[in-house]
């Protein structure tokens, strides 16, 4: 199984690291971070322009079992699970990708 995920690891585009490194500095900071607010954010880094897009990110890290979305009230919350958290630690380990600022996180400070 180490190889499959190792393999999974290496097909992660920049999208899904900082899709994966929002969500878990929000679970930090003890914030509730959902769907609206990582394509916010994922539009002001100049990744998308579309909503699909967003969503898309976030079915496949789902389907990876990186994030779990819970529906709670009207909105879909994102919140990073064991696996994802080995994955952004590999990435962040690796220096795959730079991290960027979510405008929705510092808006909460």
């Amino acid at each position: 199984m180490d190889g499959l995920f190792q393999e999974q690891i290496d097909h992660l585009a920049e999208r899904h690291f900082l899709v994966l490194y929002w969500v878990a500095h929000a679970e930090d900071r003890r914030i509730r971070y959902n769907l609206t607010n990582c394509f916010d954010d994922l539009k002001l880094a100049g990744i998308t322009r579309t909503k699909q897009t967003a969503l898309a990110t976030v079915e496949a890290l789902t389907a990876l079992r990186f994030i779990e979305i819970r529906e709670q009230g009207n909105r879909k919350n994102l919140y990073i699970t064991q696996h994802g958290a080995e994955a952004l630690k590999l990435l962040v380990l690796r220096g795959a990708f730079s991290p960027r600022k979510s405008a929705f996180l510092e808006a909460q400070l």
